[in-house]
C-alpha cells in the first residue's frame, strides 16, 4: 500500500501584500529538508482574508498562478492553497492544486462566510473537487466549508464499499476566538468519514484586528490528533500510511452502514 508525504506550512500573512507573501512562502518551501510530495498553504495565502477582490484579484494567467506553477516545478511538489481569482465579472476564493508538470485543477469555495460579508464580494462554487495522487483520493475544501458536514460527507462508490476519498484537506483563515469549533469539527470530519483530515490555518493579526492561532492539525481516521501546532509559524512534514487507513476501515466497516444521498446545488 502506498504512503503519502505531506508538508503543512502554518504562517503569518502580510496584509494584502502579494509580493512579500510569495517571497516568504518560497523561502519556507525551499527550507524543507525532508522529501515531500504535497505542500499545503493557507486560505488566501497571498493577501490574508480580504474583502477587496477588485484590487487584489488576478486571472488564471496572472503572476500568482505563474509563481505557483514555477515553485511546484522547481521543487518537484504538488502545491496547494487558495487565492483570489477573477473570472469574467466574478471573483472567487479559489483553491489551486498544481502538479509539478504544470497541470492543475481547482476548487471554488462553496460556503461563503456571510458573517464577514464574503458572499457580497465572491461567487460561490457549485462542485466538489476530489483529486488523486499516489493512490490516494483527496477531497479539497476551504475554511467555512468545515461547518457543513454534508458537503464533505463520504460516500461509498461501489458494492465493495470503496470510499469516495481517503484524505480531506481544509485550508483556512480561521480566527482564534472560534478555535474550539475549528479543532472539534476537524476531528468530527475524520471520525464520521473514516479518513485522514488535515487543516492548515494561519497565525498572526490581520488589518481587521482579527487574531489567528493557527491550530493546524493532522488527524487520523480514528479521530486522534497526530499533529497540532498553535500560535507559532511552523513547517511540518508527515507520512500518511495507507495500510493504517485500510486496517481501520476493515476492522470498523462503518461506511457500509452509511446513508446514500445526492447533493443538489
Amino acid at each position: 500500500m502506498s504512503s503519502l508525504i505531506i508538508t503543512t506550512i502554518q504562517s503569518d500573512l502580510k496584509w494584502e501584500d502579494k509580493d512579500l507573501n510569495l517571497s516568504m512562502f518560497e523561502n519556507k518551501i525551499k527550507s524543507i529538508q525532508d522529501k515531500t510530495q504535497v505542500v499545503i498553504l493557507p486560505e488566501m495565502f497571498t493577501t490574508g482574508f480580504s474583502m477587496n477582490p477588485a484590487l487584489l484579484a488576478e486571472d488564471m494567467h496572472g503572476e500568482t498562478m505563474n509563481w505557483i506553477k514555477r515553485v511546484s516545478m522547481e521543487n518537484k511538489i504538488i502545491l496547494t492553497g487558495s487565492i483570489i481569482v477573477k473570472e469574467n465579472d466574478s471573483y472567487f476564493n479559489r483553491l489551486i492544486w498544481m502538479l509539478p508538470n504544470g497541470e492543475y485543477c481547482f476548487y471554488d469555495k462553496r460556503h461563503l462566510f456571510a458573517f464577514a460579508e464574503e458572499h457580497k464580494y465572491y461567487q460561490s462554487g457549485n462542485k466538489r473537487l476530489i483529486t488523486s495522487v499516489n493512490g490516494w483520493k483527496i477531497n479539497l475544501q476551504i475554511c467555512y466549508d468545515l461547518r457543513f458536514p454534508v458537503w464533505g460527507r463520504q460516500q461509498v462508490v461501489n458494492q465493495n464499499n470503496e470510499a469516495e476519498y481517503d484524505l480531506l484537506i481544509y485550508v483556512a483563515n480561521w480566527p482564534k476566538k472560534r478555535r474550539n469549533a475549528w479543532k472539534t469539527l476537524l476531528c468530527a470530519r475524520a471520525i464520521e468519514n473514516q479518513c485522514y483530515v488535515i487543516g492548515v490555518n494561519r497565525v498572526g493579526l490581520d488589518n481587521n484586528s482579527q487574531e489567528y492561532s493557527g491550530d493546524s492539525m493532522i488527524i487520523n481516521p480514528m479521530g486522534e490528533i497526530d499533529y497540532h501546532k498553535e500560535n507559532v509559524e511552523d513547517v511540518y512534514t508527515t507520512v500518511l500510511n495507507k495500510n493504517n487507513l485500510s486496517e481501520i476501515r476493515n476492522n470498523f466497516p462503518f461506511l457500509s452502514d452509511s446513508d446514500s444521498f445526492n447533493i443538489y446545488t
